[in-house]
């Protein structure tokens, strides 16, 4: 019974003693945390898809709340997670809204294959064993590692072997584009109007670019020609638009004999 008895004062003084000891260096090492954060983190939709540029939500709370981050960069939450964050910061918000748009038009009725692939069914995959299953280098590959990335349910694979964006539910969070090793996925700001490439082809023999694909860019300059406000000039050989000059007057369009270009 002695032994019991001393057995428990024993742990209850033990016990005593680390709580104790775990209140004094809890107040010797504590960390103040800027209220900010929280506030910033509870305005955040929690999707941790690293479109903002950071590990997650947390870290891009902090980065915001250190002023080492747009308070305007998330993309996933849209403009008004942005508006609720820079209010937090107390700046005003000119955050761009953006969505995911695929630069390729290369189908399987366009693109030319290589032939029967049979390795893993990944774009990644087919590029690393076989340099792509398309004859075209730059042509999207099929496999849909763009739709397995979203987290939004707002790309899906066509019929036609090329992702489609439902840009109602794109949220512009980016994963995608990083995703995609053809890097034919890029933003687009929403209130930007005008000609779109899709095309991405930078191959400077054209003969072979015809061959590859029936649509591709073949880096004729009738657009370039067409265009009577100085708004699109070609970039590599890919046609680039200055939105800000342009006034979707639909010439470079029309000018495109394999229509690359489209009106957004």
């Amino acid at each position: 019974m002695i032994t019991v008895l001393y057995t428990l004062a024993v742990s209850a003084t033990l016990a005593l003693l680390l709580g104790f000891l775990l209140g004094f260096f809890k107040k010797v090492f504590f960390v103040e945390v800027d209220p900010k954060i929280m506030l910033i983190r509870d305005s955040l939709p929690g999707a941790n898809c690293g479109g903002c540029g950071y590990p997650g939500c947390d870290a891009f709370a902090e980065a915001v709340a250190a002023g080492e981050a747009n308070p305007s960069g998330c993309t996933a939450g849209g403009k008004d997670t942005a508006d609720k964050v820079c209010a937090i910061m107390g700046v005003s918000a000119d955050a761009l809204e953006t969505v995911a748009v695929l630069a390729c038009q290369g189908s399987k009725d366009h693109a030319v294959a290589k032939g029967n692939y049979t390795g893993v069914s990944t774009c990644r995959s087919a590029l690393i064993g076989t340099n792509g299953i398309k004859v075209c280098e730059w042509a999207c590959q099929g496999f849909g590692d763009c739709v397995t990335v979203c987290l939004f349910d707002a790309i899906h694979m066509g019929d036609d072997g090329l992702p489609h964006v439902d840009e109602t539910k794109c949220t512009g969070c980016g994963m995608c584009i990083i995703e995609c090793p053809q890097k034919l996925l890029v933003h687009f700001n929403k209130t930007d109007k005008g000609a779109f490439a899709r095309c991405n082809n930078r191959n400077k023999m054209i003969p072979q670019i015809l061959k590859n694909c029936s649509v591709g860019c073949f880096k004729c300059g009738k657009c370039v020609r067409a265009c009577k406000y100085d708004a699109i000039h070609l970039v590599d050989g890919i046609p680039v638009v200055d939105y800000e000059k342009c006034t979707s007057c639909n010439d470079c369009v029309e000018a495109c004999p394999t229509n690359v270009l489209y009106l957004r």
